[in-house]
């Protein structure tokens, strides 16, 4: 029921919104996937599925289609091995959103038994938005379910993207760690705005990447 009504009030939103408001290219959003080697196959699948069944969802695609938002997907691991997965694409078409999704799903997975690189991830992904710099806002959307424990400080990382304009937002997947949502929201994000969903499980991923893409793509078209 809830659902639901949240689609209502979106798509309500999305219909009112005024064109001349909108820029070409409102949001550049990056999508950054942690498969570490403390994710097995499973929760791998969990998160892949879980973001393609997140971007399908028909408030978050006409979210994503109003503002011609530009998506690429990141997986990250440790120092030195992050992967663009899907290059940027704009979402100028319920079709786009579709058939991102659809890579997404089925991105092979890069590494599955390397460490934890945070800041390295971040340093990584920020370097590919000079492909989208006509886009009024840069979002690094970082899931993870664990601490950093290699390469550059994430927090030292974090503020000098927030200086450059950038909002980092956080996932936090429980699930094993303890007090992983206080590590991100106090290491890893920052800039205006920025905040940090936790799912305390893997089966929780779904429900919550699904919320966080909503409040990435309301606030900045509201």
């Amino acid at each position: 029921m809830m659902k639901r009504l949240i689609h209502l009030i979106l798509g309500l939103a999305v219909w009112l919104l005024p064109t001349t408001s909108i820029a070409a290219c409102s949001i550049a959003l990056a999508l950054t996937v942690d498969v570490s080697g403390s994710i097995n196959e499973r929760e791998y699948r969990l998160q892949m599925d879980g973001l393609a069944e997140a971007l399908r969802d028909p408030a978050v695609a006409d979210a994503l289609v109003a503002s011609e938002v530009a998506l690429i997907l990141v997986q990250w691991s440790g120092a030195g091995r992050q992967e663009v997965s899907v290059p940027w694409r704009r979402m100028v078409s319920h079709s786009d959103v579709a058939e991102f999704a659809d890579l997404a799903q089925t991105a092979p997975r890069a590494w599955n038994v390397f460490s934890t690189g945070i800041g390295d991830a971040l340093l990584f992904t920020s370097a590919q938005f000079d492909e989208v710099a006509d886009c009024e806002h840069k979002v690094i959307d970082v899931s993870g379910d664990g601490y950093s424990n290699e390469g550059s400080d994430p927090l030292e990382v974090a503020q000098m993207l927030a200086s450059q304009g950038f909002q980092i937002n956080g996932l936090a997947i429980e699930d094993d760690e303890f007090e992983l949502t206080a590590y991100f929201k106090h290491n890893v994000v920052a800039g205006e705005a920025a905040f940090v969903f936790t799912a305390e499980t893997y089966a929780d991923y779904p429900r919550t990447i699904w919320r966080k893409l909503l409040s990435e793509l309301i606030v900045p078209i509201s």
